[in-house]
């Protein structure tokens, strides 16, 4: 099953989907090994993996990690061209919609093109909006663009509306890594109800109440990243799996 039909699916029978972003700067090795068989025991639905910089993080290294000790699908959430590789299941092909950067609406894009299609890699076409979340986010910063307002949701509908018109498969949400305050519930549900695509919503959420309220905000898939790059919070992975597929 293609991997975009299986969130779909997903999606259908469990209310909403819930993946764990990896960045192998922050997870690698042992530890990512350990992580994967947790997350899997917990109910996750699958792992997207990449990041704004990668360091010192091996991508392959990472992807043949998850792949090895999981059957869930291993999605490439890429921050820069060079972060491809043909052994991941898809890959986010991410347009930063709300940004007036063109080498990140499409510049990128064309460079990747032959790569994926080499690769034979299912590429998931996503339109990728930065939302005002209280920090300085690397994604802000690396872009070059500014975020959508926390206060103004109709900006954030007109751009999301804008994306599933030019043919978007997803509407992603993102507050940023290491962000402060998550998208508000306002946003995220004004979203939710103006346009015809599923909605993930990712960047500081830090509660199995705050995932379960951006399902019932009408997201369709919750993501989760830094959060769990502290082992201490490896317990909680069940109880957020659970709020985010628990059905009213």
């Amino acid at each position: 099953m293609k991997t975009y039909s299986y969130l779909l699916n997903v999606i259908e029978k469990k209310r909403a989907a819930y993946l764990i972003l990896v960045d192998p700067d922050k997870i690698s090795g042992e530890k990512l090994t350990s992580f994967v068989s947790a997350c899997t025991k917990a109910g996750v639905d699958g792992f997207l993996i990449g990041g704004s910089l990668l360091m010192g993080g091996n991508l392959e290294a990472a992807i043949d990690t998850i792949k090895k000790g999981s059957d869930l699908p291993t999605i490439i959430f890429p921050g820069a061209v060079h972060q491809l590789y043909d052994r991941a299941d898809a890959v986010l092909y991410i347009s930063l919609i709300s940004g007036r950067n063109a080498e990140h609406i499409i510049g990128k894009h064309i460079i990747a093109a032959p790569i994926i299609k080499r690769m034979e890699l299912e590429a998931i076409s996503t339109g990728y909006m930065l939302i005002e979340s209280g920090v300085k986010t690397t994604a802000e910063y690396i872009s070059g663009s500014s975020p959508i307002p926390r206060n103004k949701p109709e900006i954030a509908v007109a751009t999301a509306l804008a994306g599933q018109y030019l043919g978007m498969k997803f509407i992603y949400l993102e507050g940023g890594s290491g962000a402060q305050y998550s998208v508000p519930k306002e946003m995220v549900s004004a979203v939710s109800k103006a346009v015809d695509i599923p909605v993930i919503v990712g960047g500081g959420i830090r509660t199995p109440e705050e995932a379960s309220e951006k399902i019932e905000s009408g997201a369709k898939i919750v993501v989760t990243g830094n959060y769990f790059e502290d082992e201490k919070n490896w317990d909680l992975l069940k109880e957020f799996a659970d709020a985010v597929h628990k059905k009213n």
